[in-house]
């Protein structure tokens, strides 16, 4: 009774999402709104505001060559709250591992009393025929064990992702979010990217590459119908976490 009642429960739970993706069938996969991310309040309350002193303008109409982020050879890298950069993703990793084990043992072991204070001699007469004392014991051992085990894995991902900086901490480390979603027909692509990154380390041209981010969370993923079929059925996944066989 208590796997019925288990099944139940998890049937239950499993509803509201179920009745969630019903309200989807015959239409495209939403977007994400983009008001209320980190990447929004960022770019809206920037936690600093550029230089706008009647000074500053003053000596940027009479120089030719203007300091000024906006200028000709003005340095447009991200360092700010709010500011946008480039992340390059191009991962191409390839990993083998094989390992082997053997082992083995074998062992014997014999006891006997020929003599021992005449005993022998005394009791073989009233043991059966052919037993006798001097192999009182005997016996062997031996065991065998092997292993064999291979990982083989091969990832490719080549994308380009802008993100925005949502923070800069006190170390002048800037943290930055990234997403980006693109629709073809039903099918939804979703790209994350999330970490942090050395302002040293963005490259003249407003770029960085994934090697240089530091706790990166990248996802590349999708929803949709294609996605969808891929998927165990609901009942198929309850089923694979409940019953013990």
């Amino acid at each position: 009774m208590k796997p019925v009642l288990l099944l139940a429960c998890a049937a239950a739970l499993a509803l509201p999402s179920a009745c969630g993706r019903l309200e989807q069938v015959g239409k495209a996969p939403d977007f994400k709104p983009v008001e209320g991310s980190n990447a929004y309040y960022a770019m809206t309350n920037p936690g600093t505001l550029p230089e706008t002193s009647e000074r500053r303008r003053t000596v940027d109409r009479a120089s030719l060559w203007a300091a000024g982020r906006q200028s000709l050879l003005g340095d447009r890298r991200a360092e700010r709250r709010g500011d946008i950069m480039t992340v390059v993703i191009e991962i191409d990793d390839e990993a083998e591992i094989s390992n082997s084990t053997a082992r083995s043992r074998s062992g014997s072991t014999s006891a006997g009393i020929p003599q021992m204070a005449g005993i022998p001699q005394i009791v073989g007469p009233l043991l059966p025929d052919g037993a006798t004392m001097d192999n009182l014991a005997e016996a062997e051992s031996s065991t065998n064990h092997s292993g064999d085990g291979s990982v083989r894995r091969n990832e490719k991902l080549t994308l380009r992702v802008a993100a925005t900086v949502t923070d800069v901490l006190q170390n002048g480390i800037l943290r930055i979010e990234g997403s980006q979603e693109v629709r073809v027909n039903f099918e939804m692509r979703e790209l994350i990217v999330a970490g942090y990154v050395r302002p040293e380390d963005i490259s003249r041209q407003n770029e960085i590459t994934y090697d240089k981010i530091a706790s990166a969370r990248i996802s590349y993923g999708g929803r949709g119908q294609i996605t969808d079929m891929q998927q165990p059925r609901y009942g198929q996944q309850i089923a694979d976490i409940l019953l013990p066989f």
